[in-house]
């Protein structure tokens, strides 16, 4: 037998035991409504698996041998460690959790954070809620520093994870609004000579998204000045007079004044930021359900925001999750 694989299971535990209480085989079954041959089996494998015989079978009555008296200390200990966990379980079903620790995107921390820290305040002793880039936070949830994330990355390449979608928002022009609409890809070359491009650091998975982007459209635009916060790049724009690939939430987030600008559809194909709220697959129970849920209700509010901040046209097409469905 492998040396990590256990000798018996708390079935076989519990024959012995009766086995031990009731002084025979035959009482021992008649306890546990039972046939003798099958506790005289059981016990006999148990040994077997064990190598070491646990009753002196020519005594009578019945007797332990040394090995057996040993088992039956800490046998009695387990079961009846084994019989307080379903109990333990029904209470835990009802009960707060001792700590719960969070990552979330920074460009949620204006719209979610404080809705969200009483929300896990209510389902744990103690919560814990870091603002930041996705991408630490994964590193975090991966390392258990982190119980679940809300983040702009689905990790979808890494195993064990469960993943809850909760809203899809576009990407659009932050710009001075007296420049003519840009119409095609190619006029924000043509912007980009006259304005800065302010962007989203590359360290950012929004920044990563929108390079990708720009290659997609083969457009290879100066890069002057950029940020890995919202704050940064929305201030930097409304003070410079530059322009930015953002979104809404990100421009919600950095609560700049936006006199003189305007938020305007992005040329081109389409092309959103998904953020989904991610936890180790099956470690929370209903939890990261039930967050998922709590966050959506909540970012579904946002819609009046967006249509002031970024006109109804663009506010229409930011889609908040309706079914509670989890990605394979």
């Amino acid at each position: 037998m492998p040396a990590d694989t256990l000798p018996f299971d708390l079935r076989s535990l519990e024959m012995f035991l009766a086995v031990c209480d009731a002084g025979s085989m035959a009482a021992a079954a008649r306890r546990l409504a039972l046939t003798q041959p099958a506790v005289s089996q059981a016990v006999a494998e148990l040994e077997r698996r064990i190598g070491i015989a646990l009753f002196d079978r020519g005594a009578r009555p019945l007797a332990l041998t040394a090995a057996g008296g040993a088992l039956r200390q800490r046998a009695s200990a387990l079961l009846s460690e084994a019989r307080q966990i379903a109990p333990l379980l029904r209470e835990a079903e009802h009960a707060r959790l001792p700590l719960l620790r969070a990552g979330l995107v920074d460009s949620l921390s204006r719209a979610l954070m404080a809705p969200l820290a009483g929300k896990l305040g209510e389902m744990a002793e103690q919560a814990s809620i870091l603002s930041g880039l996705t991408a630490s936070h994964a590193g975090a949830l991966l390392t258990r520093q982190l119980d679940l994330l809300v983040g702009a990355d689905d990790l979808d390449e890494i195993e064990g994870l469960e993943r809850w979608p909760l809203l899809t928002e576009p990407y659009v022009l932050l710009m001075p609004a007296a420049l003519p609409v840009p119409a095609r890809p190619a006029d924000l070359a043509q912007l980009a000579a006259a304005l800065p491009l302010v962007r989203f650091s590359a360290r950012s998975k929004t920044g990563m998204e929108v390079e990708r982007h720009l290659r997609r459209l083969r457009l290879d635009l100066p890069r002057r000045l950029e940020f890995d916060t919202p704050y940064g790049v929305t201030a930097s724009v409304a003070a410079s007079g530059g322009f930015a690939i953002t979104t809404p939430l990100c421009i919600l987030e950095a609560a700049v004044a936006l006199d003189g600008l305007a938020c305007r559809p992005l040329p081109g194909p389409a092309f959103t930021r998904h953020l989904t709220l991610i936890a180790r697959r099956q470690e929370l129970g209903r939890l990261p359900r039930e967050i998922a849920g709590f966050c959506r209700t909540h970012l579904a509010g946002l819609a009046e925001a967006f249509d002031r901040l970024v006109g109804h046209e663009i506010a229409a097409t930011f889609q908040v999750e309706g079914a509670e469905v989890q990605p394979a």
